[in-house]
């Protein structure tokens, strides 16, 4: 068996953000262009996304969001909901296919074609709420894919750990209620980073009290910071036992990142990808899908991915 997979496809690039906005098609290229220049690339069993069904987006997202959405690109409008989220005529498919990718790197898992796999898909997901894009973002990506896993394979606890550097306000909320999906979020204090959410307190409702959790960190923090969190949620996940993790893989917590002030290294990416991947094959039999979300210094994006997948390789 393949140990890892890789989503991708040129079509993600046809989401064209305009000029000088972070979130742009360069930001797959400079990944992929470090896959090949490591080797990596020819290490992975690549798997071609196809559009998510509508009913399975449809698990996550308002049908009449869904319908806005594409009518938007349809009619040319310049941006849906938010300027943040400009739209082009490639902007809907890119984003279907986004979560349609990531179904397909979970059927992987699933199916036993690879042991785990990483999503390089854009538009990213993680801030988009049932019926509002923000953030960059237009479907949830990760929540999409929770909640195909609960339908389509019947798996009972996921856990979702989220480094992105922003909060995922979007997945978050998606999964508030409900005690079968264990959200876990490192983030920038929401003070001082978008979204504004993400605050320590913030720990579920109703049914889903206590499986959401937040680590917000202070401006300058870094690896140790990550690493002292990671203990708190390795002791958890010895209770929650997931029988599938999913990563919402933002590399925007990098020293070099210019939207946030953090200070995560290449190695902190490794360790932290290594501790995430210990709790996959402690508790889910090694069952891990990764996504991309956030990253905007190209060298340092290229760079943390290439170490993130060389840690999902290892044996």
């Amino acid at each position: 068996m393949t140990k890892s997979g890789l989503v991708y496809d040129d079509l993600y690039l046809q989401h064209d953000t305009g000029p000088n906005h972070p979130e742009r098609a360069q930001r797959l290229t400079a990944i992929i262009e470090a896959l090949k220049a490591s080797g990596l690339l020819d290490k992975l069993l690549p798997i071609e996304p196809i559009p998510a069904e509508r009913s399975i987006v449809e698990l996550c997202h308002e049908s009449s969001y869904i319908g806005r959405f594409k009518s938007g690109v349809e009619s040319s409008l310049p941006f849906l909901d938010t300027p943040e989220c400009p739209l082009s005529p490639g902007t809907f498919e890119a984003a279907i296919c986004a979560a349609g990718g990531i179904l397909r790197g979970l059927d992987s898992v699933m199916q036993g074609n690879v042991k785990n796999c990483f999503c390089a898909v854009r538009p990213p997901g993680h801030h988009a709420e049932r019926s509002r894009a923000m953030g960059f973002c237009y479907f949830n990506n990760i929540a999409i894919g929770a909640r195909y896993l609960q339908k389509q394979y019947s798996i009972e606890r996921i856990l979702i750990i989220d480094w992105d550097v922003h909060h995922g306000n979007g997945t978050q909320h998606a999964f508030e209620q409900d005690p079968t999906v264990f959200y876990i979020s490192f983030h920038q204090d929401p003070s001082t980073c978008y979204p504004g959410t993400g605050s320590a307190s913030e720990t579920g409702t109703g049914n889903g009290k206590g499986y959401t959790l937040n680590f917000p960190m202070s401006p300058g923090a870094g690896n140790q910071e990550y690493f002292d969190a990671m203990e708190i949620v390795e002791q958890k996940m010895g209770v929650f036992r997931p029988q599938f993790v999913l990563i919402s893989a933002g590399f925007d917590a990098h020293i070099d990142d210019p939207l946030a002030q953090i200070k995560l290294t290449k190695k902190g990416y490794e360790e932290l990808t290594r501790k995430v991947k210990g709790i996959a094959e402690d508790h889910a039999g090694g069952r891990l899908v990764s996504m991309l979300e956030g990253g905007y210094n190209l060298q340092a994006l290229g760079e943390s991915v290439e170490t993130h997948i060389q840690v999902l390789l290892e044996g």
